[in-house]
């Protein structure tokens, strides 16, 4: 990570499931002010899948907490920090097309 990089958010991965938002907080606010925690969901079941976006007041801080803070136990796992890459702009979404069964072609009987 370069020194010029602006880094306010994290990402935090391997987060055990036991954890709460406050627990997020507690630990990152060590580091300086936490202004956000995005705890991230699965889209089928709803539920926390381990991971989560923390944002920090300034990048000193959130330099500091990804120093810190990765490889930390976290209840019963080894978190990992890390300086959340930034969103592509204007990126377009390939849409899949939704392939037809293909038919087996059967071979044609011959009457005798």
């Amino acid at each position: 990570m370069s020194n010029k990089s602006k880094v306010k958010e994290i990402y935090v991965a391997d987060i055990s499931f036991d954890v709460v938002e406050e627990d997020l907080h507690k630990l990152f606010s060590v580091c300086g002010s936490v202004r956000g925690i995005n705890m991230l969901k699965d889209e089928r079941s709803g539920n926390f899948n381990g991971r989560a976006f923390i944002r920090m007041a300034t990048n000193a801080e959130a330099k500091e907490a990804i120093n810190m803070l990765d490889g930390t136990r976290l209840i019963n796992r080894c978190i990992s920090v890390s300086a959340a890459r930034d969103k592509p702009l204007n990126v377009p979404v390939i849409v899949a097309e939704e392939k037809k069964p293909r038919r087996r072609e059967r071979p044609k009987r011959t009457r005798k």
